[in-house]
């Protein structure tokens, strides 16, 4: 009996620290702001013809950067629209901590210091989010 009361004490004690760090977690993103950075190909890149082992290089890097941002739980959402490169661009949602930090995520994204890509930086809110 006395085993069985310890368990139950000791698996509550953990339930409530779980609860209190997911709480704390929680906090902690609401503190930051999102935002959403719109990407477009250089213009001399709307030829495919154009493009260079560099530039495919630095799309690769791109595309590493923004898993590896998902799974750190900055990148909310990346993708692109599927039209012709004079036509398509390109959008991160992401958080971050005040503009100063989201504006230096977007300028450190690889296609934009390799010059594939110019980017505008939005302040954003998710509204409606499917789940």
């Amino acid at each position: 009996m006395r085993n069985a009361l310890r368990i139950t004490l000791v698996l509550a004690s953990v339930q409530v620290f779980a609860m209190a760090a997911a709480d704390s977690h929680a906090q902690v993103r609401q503190a930051y702001k999102q935002y959403i950075y719109v990407l477009r190909p250089a213009q001399r890149l709307h030829d495919s013809k154009a493009w260079t082992k560099q530039d495919n290089d630095a799309v690769a890097k791109h595309f590493a950067r923004l898993q590896e941002a998902t799974k750190q739980g900055k990148v909310i959402l990346a993708g692109r629209t599927d039209e012709p490169l004079d036509k398509t661009f390109g959008l991160v949602l992401f958080e971050a901590e005040n503009d100063e930090a989201a504006r230096q995520f977007m300028e450190t994204d690889p296609t934009i210091i390799a010059g594939v890509m110019s980017a505008t930086l939005h302040p954003y809110s998710v509204a409606l989010l499917r789940k």
